[in-house]
C-alpha cells in the first residue's frame, strides 16, 4: 500500500486496509479469507478486480506502472500473471522475511493523504 500511495501521483486511489470497517463497506461479497488471499480494487462502477487483474486495472491509472498494464492485457500475458500474483501472495511471509521487510515493507515512509487508512 504503502508503493502505491507515493505512486499515486494524482491521487486516483482510496487505499483502505483490511482491518478497516470501510473494506467491509466497498466489498460486502467477499470474505475476509478471500480479502487476504489477494488485493482487490473495486471501481467506482462498482466491478471488483482481484490478484493481477487489479494490478491491471490500477497501473492504467499510475503514470509508472502504465507500461506494466499495457503488458498484461497482451493475450496470455494475464493468465500467466494471475499464477506468479498467487505464487508470491501465497508465499509473502517467506518472501517478506528473505527481503528483510517488517509489517508493510518500510522501504518507503508513509505518505499521508486525505481518505486513506494506510498504516
Amino acid at each position: 500500500m504503502r508503493v502505491l500511495t507515493w505512486l499515486d501521483w494524482f491521487h486516483r486511489l482510496a487505499l483502505v486496509p483490511l482491518s478497516s470497517e470501510r473494506a467491509a463497506d466497498a466489498a460486502p461479497t467477499l470474505t475476509r479469507e478471500s480479502l487476504l488471499e489477494a488485493m482487490h480494487c473495486v471501481a467506482e462502477n462498482g466491478r471488483l478486480y482481484r490478484g493481477a487483474r487489479a494490478i491491471r486495472f490500477v497501473g492504467l491509472r499510475l503514470p509508472l506502472l502504465v507500461p506494466l498494464a499495457l503488458l498484461l492485457w497482451v493475450p496470455g500475458v494475464i493468465w500467466f500473471a494471475e499464477r506468479v500474483y498467487m505464487m508470491i501472495s501465497r508465499n509473502r511471509k517467506v518472501l517478506s522475511r528473505l527481503f528483510g521487510c517488517k509489517d508493510a515493507c518500510s522501504i518507503l515512509p508513509a505518505r499521508k493523504r486525505e481518505g486513506d487508512e494506510v498504516k
